[in-house]
């Protein structure tokens, strides 16, 4: 499997939270030729490998929505007026080029510095944020409707030292790793489910049915994490790209599967880092572990700089050492057979 080009056929598509089904598609065309696919009515897409009549069931998640913005007006003027859908940071909208679905770009509205009161620096909330598509109203509103989503328009680069830098990388490289995952996957010990789950940048709608669904005894959850960059402390400034994938240590999750995955990255010579988190750890794991009577549940996170922004950075080493780590547990039996 060629990983980057497949990390950047998934962050081209547009797949924002609540509408996923383009992203889906891509990675209906990764998965292997023996498994089989279904989604569900939240948009989720789920695919079944191994023995499906094993006394065990393992589910693997990563979500592949992204995050974006919700068209809530269209003035008379014909400024697009949005609202958040996700984590959208306001700080890096000014000046951004936005993207809908249906291809048309738009820039955000910023106030040229000559007419400010001299704090310009200041983010402009997303109550103030508008969209220029250069239409007049009419001719917008045949093409955008109120409820359209938009997404950065950036489209995936490579950098230097096998780096890859674009939008929606949170978590398209999660999903590009349980593909990878999926081609080394040898054992029968498991029914192995991968959920490619929707809407976990909004509500989690898609971990929390999707795992219902499946009463999993065993969960892996698939996300992104922070690494070192400029100005970052604490823990998360000793976390460096090219070191391998992050194992969180977590009272929501197992600690029996943390344990399992860290001591199999070392008998395999993966690398490895940890992330200590005490309570919640932010991803869909925090939903799985709690289904119905509870799932033991691990999180593994790509580690990533610049999270939320259109220049989000991963290594691509580090999606296949998670994808290696995955397979490994699969293969060597999980945490509780030898």
């Amino acid at each position: 499997m060629d990983l980057e080009k497949l990390i950047f056929e998934l962050c081209s598509a547009f797949g924002v939270s609540g509408g996923e089904q383009s992203a889906a598609e891509v990675v209906k065309k990764y998965l292997p030729p023996q498994t089989k696919a279904y989604s569900d009515s939240n948009g989720n897409l789920f695919a079944v490998l191994g023995n499906e009549n094993a006394d065990k069931t393992l589910l693997l998640d990563a979500h592949i929505d992204r995050i974006g913005l919700l068209i809530t007006d269209i003035s008379d003027e014909g400024f697009v007026k949005v609202d958040k859908l996700g984590g959208i940071d306001a700080r890096v909208l000014h000046d951004c080029v936005l993207a809908a679905e249906n291809g048309m770009k738009g820039t955000v509205c910023c106030l040229p510095p000559h007419l400010t009161d001299g704090k310009e620096d200041k983010a402009t909330p997303i109550s103030k944020v508008w969209v220029d598509f250069g239409l007049p109203a009419d001719e917008l509103r045949k093409k955008l409707k109120i409820g359209d989503a938009l997404t950065f328009a950036a489209q995936p680069k490579k950098l230097l030292g096998g780096k890859i830098t674009s939008p929606a990388l949170d978590n398209r490289c999660g999903a590009a790793a349980l593909l990878r995952a999926a081609e080394l996957i040898d054992t029968d010990k498991y029914k192995v489910v991968f959920l490619f789950s929707a809407q976990e940048e909004t509500f989690g709608t898609g971990a929390k049915t999707g795992a219902f669904s499946i009463g999993a005894d065993e969960a892996i959850a698939v996300d992104v994490s922070f690494a070192s960059q400029p100005d970052v402390s604490g823990q998360y400034g000793k976390i460096a790209l090219e070191k391998g994938p992050m194992i969180c240590i977590s009272s929501v999750l197992s600690k029996e599967m943390s344990h399992k995955l860290i001591e199999l990255a070392k008998e395999e010579e993966i690398p490895y880092q940890l992330e200590p988190i005490a309570g919640a750890t932010g991803t869909n794991g925090d939903h799985i572990a709690v289904t119905k009577s509870g799932v033991k549940t691990a999180v593994i996170s790509v580690p990533q700089r610049y999270m939320h922004t259109p220049v989000e950075v991963i290594s691509i080493g580090d999606v296949e050492n998670t994808a290696r780590l995955i397979a490994a547990y699969i293969n060597r039996g999980g945490a509780f057979n030898d």
